[in-house]
């Protein structure tokens, strides 16, 4: 266990991070923890939590997956991908919206969905779930807005300063939307044992998480055409978050979450998103070793 421990926080190191990781045999409980209980800021991973409530509320009959909701496109939240990115009126189901805000990450669809669901209910579900530590504080639009208003007139600019980068609000886990790593295991691995939602639903949501676009983070640590992995990337100013279930072809089911930062304001860097990989993949071989 020290050895592995040891393996990972070389690996943040290594890459410039700090990072935080929790591993979870979904099958065993056998578990790895690298400082699983630190509070994090969970930047898009919440939409796992927005995902389930929004699932949980279906299957309690008070949310039609099916239904139709519109998007003009001067009421919405930004961002690069998704809804956020389009031009035009938008009209399409619950469903679908959850797809894009999982798959692509859309910030526009995620708030279409908070507002047809509600923060309340989001922690309602966590709470329901015993993640103590998880937290929804605003909407993604809400998020984004105190990252623009701590900046100041220097804009995004700004954010390549780290002393603009240590006065957001966004970064601080007391004032935003927050979690632990061991807690985003505990959510995916009731998600996979279908206690989250009933097994239709469950089985909806696995489905969302294993279309994801990106696999850069921690799909980068298992290059294997028999190995599934499905998961939620996250991301803010130093801030590269993904939390996901590594499934293998002799039945094996692992959940990881593992949360990073960074003192270089720089947007891309390569190695602090395949650390994400790297750590997962230290801590699923440990797991899996006789």
């Amino acid at each position: 266990m020290n050895d592995t421990l040891g393996r990972i926080r070389a690996a943040f190191a290594e890459a410039g991070v700090t990072g935080w990781l929790h591993a979870l045999d979904i099958d065993s409980g056998a578990q790895i923890d690298a400082g699983a209980d630190h509070p994090v800021p969970t930047a898009s991973v919440h939409k796992l939590c927005l995902l389930v409530a929004l699932h949980e509320l279906a299957a309690a009959g008070c949310v039609d997956l099916t239904e139709q909701i519109e998007c003009p496109p001067a009421d919405r939240t930004a961002g690069p991908t998704g809804v956020a990115a389009m031009l035009d009126p938008v009209r399409m189901s619950l469903r679908d919206v959850a797809y894009l805000m999982m798959a692509v990450s859309d910030n526009a669809a995620a708030d279409l969905l908070l507002r047809r669901v509600g923060l309340d209910a989001v922690n309602g579900t966590t709470t329901r779930l015993g993640l103590t530590r998880t937290h929804a504080v605003h909407t993604f639009g809400q998020l984004f807005a105190t990252v623009r208003e701590d900046a100041g007139p220097g804009g995004a600019r700004a954010l390549a300063d780290p002393h603009v980068i240590t006065r957001l609000r966004a970064l601080d886990p007391a004032r935003t939307n927050r979690s632990t790593p061991r807690d985003m295991t505990r959510l995916l691995g009731a998600v996979w044992r279908d206690e989250a939602c009933t097994p239709e639903h469950g089985a909806a949501i696995r489905r969302l998480l294993g279309l994801q676009v990106w696999p850069h983070r921690m799909a980068s640590g298992f290059p294997f055409d028999d190995v599934h992995v499905a998961g939620k990337t996250g991301s803010l100013p130093t801030v590269r978050n993904e939390v996901g279930v590594i499934e293998y072809p002799d039945g094996g089911r692992y959940a990881v979450a593992v949360f990073t930062r960074t003192a270089n304001t720089a947007a891309t860097l390569p190695a602090a998103d395949a650390v994400i990989g790297t750590a997962a993949r230290i801590a699923v071989d440990a797991l899996r070793a006789p």
